[in-house]
């Protein structure tokens, strides 16, 4: 099962007390206070694995507590700090504070790691509160409780070009054809539920990741269809490309759907550069592709996009050229371009 949200609270680790504690022993001319510290308590961390691919731990446990510092000693023995507590999450995690959708950190790379909470200091023992005055303290630090927060995952699928457009639009066919990903096809509305990711290998030792996410509708952002939940998985990306069916009535207004989705989703989705391909080439005749290339083509242009292209992922019709067009918009230096 895929889970790309999740819920979780997060206490950090007590802090030990300190110690009281005199010394009194045989043969020893002085004596006096001799109590240890109390060991800090764990903190709470975060952690990026590339092993993992979806939040479903975090479904049947959502509550973690680090262990409490031990307490100080004799002898100025400092207790034992709490073990930490370091949890997995996928690459491509970002961590929000539930209470005010603080960031407290995106997650991107493995092996990438933030700490949430950090542990609660321990207490001073007598040992610590000795002065001139007061050689025999008598008292002893007690230590500081840890923090507790509720945070949400969020799974932002780390990919390079993003794969957009309405319900069977050829989305997941296309995705099988290029790469060695196994999305679910069928000629039902909404077979996609959840994102698919797959490789193209673009030649000249180099590859891109390609993310395939479910169908967007007219309304998604009111919760129509599958809503907007999905998007995020293409907020990472370089680019877009938007799919529209040929045998759409209106392809224009089919891609002013998608734009429109896209702006009121936000997140910079509706400023990355894309393209356009029609799909499904194989099923109209001549005159009727005409058409519709023509329409989807003057959109483009007014719209700012690259380049648009006609496919058909069943007839394997148009594919070369598409790969091509995807190797450009993945070498492409957007962050120069004017």
């Amino acid at each position: 099962m895929f889970l790309d949200i999740a819920t979780i609270t997060l206490v950090s680790g007590r802090g030990g007390d300190g110690c009281v504690s005199t010394r009194r022993e045989k043969f020893v001319a002085f004596g006096g206070p001799d109590g240890g510290n109390g060991g800090t308590g764990g903190s709470v961390w975060l952690e990026a694995s590339k092993e993992l691919s979806t939040l479903l731990d975090f479904r049947y446990k959502r509550s973690y507590k680090a262990k409490s510092g031990e307490a100080g000693g004799s002898r100025k023995k400092t207790g034992a700090d709490g073990e930490d507590i370091v949890l997995r999450v996928p690459c491509g995690t970002s961590i929000h504070s539930l209470e005010d959708n603080r960031p407290l950190g995106d997650l991107l790379e493995p092996g990438d790691r933030v700490q949430v909470l950090a542990g609660g200091k321990g207490g001073k023992g007598n040992w610590e509160y000795r002065n001139s005055r007061n050689q025999t303290p008598m008292v002893a630090g007690e230590g500081k409780d840890g923090s507790q927060i509720q945070v949400r995952l969020e799974l932002k699928l780390i990919a390079d070009i993003g794969l957009v457009g309405e319900p069977n639009a050829g989305k997941s066919t296309l995705l099988s054809v290029i790469t060695a990903a196994r999305p679910k096809v069928a000629d039902y509305p909404f077979t996609t539920l959840v994102p698919n990711l797959g490789i193209v290998d673009l030649g000249d030792f180099t590859s891109c990741t390609i993310a395939d996410i479910p169908g967007l509708i007219e309304g998604a952002a009111e919760g129509k269809g599958l809503g907007h939940e999905f998007l995020r998985h293409v907020e990472r990306t370089r680019a877009l490309i938007l799919l529209v069916d040929s045998t759409y009535e209106s392809p224009k207004r089919a891609l002013d759907v998608l734009r429109e989705e896209l702006i009121r989703h936000g997140n910079r989705l509706a400023e990355l550069p894309f393209a356009v391909v029609v799909t499904k080439q194989d099923v109209l005749d001549e005159s009727r592709l005409k058409e519709v290339m023509d329409e989807a083509r003057q959109w483009c242009m007014d719209n700012g996009g690259i380049e648009t292209l006609m496919i058909s992922s069943v007839a394997r019709k148009g594919i070369e050229p598409l790969r091509f067009l995807i190797k450009r918009m993945f070498n492409y230096d957007y962050g120069s371009a004017e």
